[in-house]
C-alpha cells in the first residue's frame, strides 16, 4: 500500500517544475512558472486482452490519480488561482495498449475532475505514447478557461528515469502559471478572417 495516495498501485510521484527568466537575453514580460506531475502506476489491465472491459477499472484508479495530480500542481504552483493553463498526458509501458492510458485519462473520471479541481473550463490538450522507460514526453498546454487565447499555448516536458516499466503506466498532469515568454502572435479572437480564397485574392 502506498500511503500517501491510497492507491497500492501507485509506485512513485515525480515533480518537475521550471521556469524561464530569459528568453531571447531579456526577462519575460509576465514570468510564468511551469510543473508537471507524473504518477507511476502499474498497470490494472496489464496481461489482458482487447476485448476486456476498461470501464470498472477505470472508474476505480482514475479519480483517485486525478486528485493526486491537482493537489500537486496546486501545492507547487502557489494556488489554484495562480494556474493558468494546464494538459494531461500518458505513456504506456511496452506490455500494454494506447488504450490502457487512454482509459486513465480520457473519461470523466479523470478530466473532469482535474478541470473542477484546477478551476477550469477548457477541454484538456493531451498527449499519449507507448514507450520504455525514462522516455521524455511533451504535454501540451492551453489556457484552463479560454483556449482560445493563444499566447498560452505551450509545452512542458516531463520524464520519469525508471518509469514506465513495461507492466507500467505514467498519468501525467501539467501546468503554467503565465503565457509563454513575449508572447506577440496575436489572439484568435482578434485575428483576420483567412481563407485560401482571401489570400489568393491579395496575390492578384
Amino acid at each position: 500500500m502506498t500511503p500517501r495516495t491510497g492507491l497500492p498501485e501507485v509506485r512513485k510521484v515525480v515533480y518537475l517544475q521550471e521556469e524561464v527568466l530569459l528568453e531571447a537575453g531579456a526577462a519575460p514580460a509576465v514570468p510564468a512558472t511551469r510543473a508537471s506531475v507524473a504518477v507511476v502506476i502499474r498497470n490494472p489491465w496489464h496481461g489482458t486482452g482487447p476485448d476486456q472491459d476498461l470501464s470498472a477499472e477505470a472508474e476505480r484508479v482514475a479519480p483517485q490519480l486525478a486528485r493526486i495530480v491537482s493537489a500537486r500542481l496546486i501545492e507547487g504552483l502557489g494556488g489554484v488561482d495562480a494556474i493558468e493553463a494546464f494538459g494531461k498526458a500518458a505513456i504506456v509501458g511496452t506490455a500494454g495498449e494506447i488504450e490502457h492510458g487512454s482509459a486513465l485519462i480520457h473519461t470523466p473520471y479523470f478530466g473532469n475532475l482535474v478541470r473542477e479541481f484546477l478551476e477550469g473550463t477548457s477541454i484538456l490538450c493531451f498527449a499519449d505514447e507507448r514507450a520504455d522507460a525514462g522516455q521524455s514526453l511533451t504535454v501540451p498546454l492551453w489556457h484552463k478557461t479560454a483556449a482560445a487565447t493563444r499566447s498560452h499555448y505551450q509545452t512542458m516536458t516531463t520524464r520519469v528515469s525508471d518509469g514506465p516499466a513495461p507492466d507500467e503506466i505514467v498519468v501525467v498532469a501539467a501546468a503554467s502559471t503565465g503565457p509563454r515568454p513575449h508572447p506577440r502572435i496575436g489572439d484568435r479572437t482578434t485575428d483576420p478572417a483567412v481563407t485560401s480564397a482571401i489570400l489568393e485574392g491579395a496575390e492578384a
